[in-house]
């Protein structure tokens, strides 16, 4: 079967063309209903889109849509986050009719000399995966759709001065209460999480006990989040959370564990140590200790001793 390539969409003012509605209130920022997306899946030309837009979406009801590569599978309310350059797509038999929710879309140009345009790259949940999407409760719901419902109607009123200050205000909210959440979701969901942070320790513990590393190499947080089939940005974020540490300061974590083993149990040069744990070069391999434990390789073996 032939891949087909995605759509792209560039602005607010094609999605209402693609979707037979009115023209936008605002060219840069604006909201559609889900409902209205039965129309677009159903255009047998367009069964991808990739969006040159941020995307937030709140659904209720739908099991058929995919993010990259993942599906969605759920029945209740939950909220996902797309940035620019992000792939949606539907299934062959098209949106479900049960679909609710709705479809924010912002250009990169409305956020454009304001503190936002940096600050939204700080927000992971826009490389979160499909799974890794945010469910919330009823209450949490009731407070982002009225966040929404304040961003809707300043767009849509008469545009002065202040409207993009309020907007991006509101957006800022917005998507601060989207940070507590995803938190509130590491905690509650403690013995998933748990049962991950155990793999991602045994996988490390594995990994460093191998005397292959001088082909491997040191393991790069991208292996390990494709073994555990979870995004980059969810996956340090969840650690984060669980430990205080990212994926990458756990690998370190792990190597340092393992150098102070061999420094202490073996005579093996601090070069030798090095090459071993998949160091091209000792003078790297010294750094890193040094940086971890206020010591360099030599002056542990030597207090150890």
């Amino acid at each position: 079967m032939a891949i087909t390539k995605p759509y792209r969409i560039e602005s607010i003012t094609e999605i209402h063309r693609l979707m037979g509605l009115p023209k936008p209130h605002h060219p840069l920022i604006g909201m559609i209903d889900l409902k209205g997306l039965k129309d677009l899946a159903a255009n047998p030309a367009i069964q991808a889109v990739v969006f040159d837009l941020y995307v937030v979406s709140m659904k209720r009801g739908c099991d058929k849509l995919f993010y990259g590569q993942q599906k969605y599978d759920f029945d209740e309310g939950l909220m996902a986050f797309l940035a620019p350059g992000q792939i949606l797509r539907g299934e062959e038999n098209g949106v479900p009719h049960q679909l609710e929710g709705w479809m924010l879309f912002i250009h990169p140009d409305f956020l454009w000399n304001t503190s936002l345009s940096r600050k939204i790259k700080q927000y992971d949940y826009f490389g979160y995966a499909a799974h890794e999407a945010l469910f919330l409760s009823d209450k949490e719901e009731t407070i982002i759709n009225g966040i929404i419902e304040t961003i809707k109607n300043e767009y849509q009123a008469n545009i002065d001065k202040f409207s993009q200050d309020v907007i991006v205000a509101h957006l800022e909210v917005l998507f601060t209460y989207a940070q507590r959440f995803y938190e509130r979701q590491f905690i509650t969901r403690k013995i998933t999480n748990s049962k991950l942070l155990e793999r991602v320790d045994d996988m490390l513990t594995d990994y460093f006990n191998d005397d292959d590393l001088i082909s491997k190499g040191l393991p790069t947080v991208q292996q390990i989040a494709e073994t555990l089939n979870v995004s980059t940005k969810y996956l340090s974020s969840l650690l984060k959370q669980l430990t205080g540490q990212t994926t990458q300061q756990l690998i370190h974590e792990k190597l340092i564990d393992k150098a102070k083993e061999k420094l202490s149990t073996t005579e093996l040069s601090v070069s030798e140590i090095a090459y071993g744990l998949g160091f091209e070069h000792s003078q790297s391999f010294n750094k890193l200790f040094k940086a971890k434990t206020n010591q360099s390789p030599l002056e542990f073996r030597a207090s150890f001793n």
